[in-house]
């Protein structure tokens, strides 16, 4: 038994080697950086032709034109490259999911359906290879969102780079996570009681899911209130700690909002007429059919996460193009929204997210709204605008520099910083590139190999 117990942790040992990173992160900052000659796109404003973004002790001091650069500052020649914010996906499992084959790696989803409590931030990997992956591509936040039943969990806004996951987060909780049920085209019952039809399989267990929503929230507010009135001014009173309902609290106090995976109109409709009633603040994950209920989304100021563009349609008589167009009807239909790549696209997806942003610009949407869709408006709905997002004085020193176009798949990340620590780009895929291009370079017998000095542009 000894004997079995040593060789399983042998095993277990190698496949958590086997899953670890060994990218260094990047040492604080020591000094005034100014990035000088480069086209800046600050994202709130204009670009900024042979622009100047000069940042210290990890926060922008200005950005602009002919900027006075510290006596101390070091001059970063940026000249024909673009200067960007970091990239936000805004809605990923990266860091909690691994290997999908491998058990041991995952870490998404608690047991259980009502699980308000799973914080997705002290479950984060800090040590995971798909980081430094897509951070090589300028995915410098992502919103890390758990997975698994009703009420998922409360999702956090990290940064990918750090030591620990205390280093990595944001903000925590960022948000909380529900899966509204699927909806019946007539409604959720077929037939019910008035008609004497019995109520299909799939329209139970959808009864059974919304009462217990329900439940969950009038529990919910019911601790609440009984830790009111246990306050220190009150007298006699004692109201005992519950993990799962004081995860709730922020919420109904509208400190973060309820997100939930609807794509369907009945859905979204549902959910919006739901978050009203609890007046809670309300976006909508996925939103396939978001641009039919345009007016009710404006109404109550509901924004939308479009979870990838790149995917089949909903329906078969959906057009074949309606994924790619979504983000333009959105805007055409003046509906906050982002773009994410989603669960269903895997934390190894992550680093595509600016190509999914590419696929909406080819198909409709504004080339600057696309950009904004992945960096700032992110942040605006996720309530950490005021820290990134944008190249704006006292915001986050969180950038990247590019060889061109963000969202052209030609274009290379050459340099990143995290809250002014420049981070290490290199990855598994760029050690792989460079294992086997040295295979080629002893296959040739020393002569030049294609490719000889260029930097990697590993993509999809």
């Amino acid at each position: 038994m000894k004997t079995r117990i040593i060789v399983m942790l042998s095993f277990a040992a190698v496949g958590l080697t086997a899953a670890a990173s060994d990218n260094v992160p990047g040492k604080p900052q020591e000094g005034p950086i100014l990035l000088t000659g480069g086209d800046v796109y600050p994202v709130s404003g204009p670009a900024i032709p042979g622009g100047q973004v000069l940042f210290d002790k990890g926060k922008i001091v200005v950005v602009g034109k002919d900027v006075e650069s510290p006596s101390d500052a070091k001059h970063i020649d940026v000249t024909g490259k673009r200067v960007y914010p970091g990239l936000f996906a805004a809605g990923s499992d990266l860091g909690l999911r691994e290997i999908p084959s491998v058990r041991g790696t995952i870490d998404s989803a608690e047991t259980g359906t009502i699980n308000p409590n799973a914080r997705a931030e002290v479950a984060i990997n800090p040590d995971s290879e798909l980081i430094p992956v897509a951070r090589a591509n300028g995915v410098l936040l992502n919103l890390t969102v758990p997975d698994g039943g009703l009420l998922t969990g409360s999702s956090a806004v990290i940064q990918l780079d750090g030591w620990t996951w205390e280093d990595l987060t944001v903000k925590a909780p960022a948000a909380i996570h529900l899966e509204w049920p699927r909806m019946t085209p007539s409604g959720l019952r077929r037939g019910g009681a008035a008609t004497g039809e019995e109520t299909s399989p799939a329209a139970s267990r959808g009864d059974e899911q919304l009462g217990a929503i329900d439940k969950v929230f009038s529990d919910a507010r019911a601790y609440l209130a009984a830790k009111k009135a246990a306050s220190p001014s009150s007298s006699g009173h004692h109201q005992d700690f519950d993990a799962r309902w004081d995860a709730m609290v922020p919420l109904l106090q509208r400190k973060i909002p309820l997100v939930v995976a609807a794509d369907e109109v009945r859905q979204i409709e549902a959910a919006v007429a739901f978050a009203a009633r609890q007046n809670v603040r309300l976006v909508i994950s996925g939103g396939f059919d978001a641009p039919l209920a345009a007016d009710l989304l404006k109404k109550h100021d509901v924004p939308v996460i479009v979870n990838g563009i790149q995917r089949l349609p909903l329906r078969r008589d959906d057009p074949y193009d309606s994924p790619f167009t979504l983000p333009q009807r959105l805007h055409q239909a003046g509906i906050r929204f982002c773009i994410t790549l989603g669960a269903r696209h895997g934390a190894s997806e992550a680093r595509n997210l600016p190509y999914h942003a590419a696929v909406a610009a080819a198909y409709g949407l504004p080339v600057d709204e696309a950009l904004k869709s992945i960096t700032l408006y992110p942040a605006q709905i996720l309530g950490v605008a005021d820290r990134v997002g944008s190249l704006d004085n006292g915001k986050d020193a969180t950038l990247i520099v590019t060889t061109g176009d963000v969202l052209e798949e030609t274009s290379n990340v050459e340099l990143a910083f995290v809250q002014g620590r420049q981070v290490d780009l290199s990855s598994k895929h760029t050690r792989l590139w460079e294992k086997y291009r040295e295979k080629y370079r002893r296959q040739g017998n020393g002569k030049a190999v294609a490719g000889e000095g260029a930097q990697p542009n590993i993509k999809g």
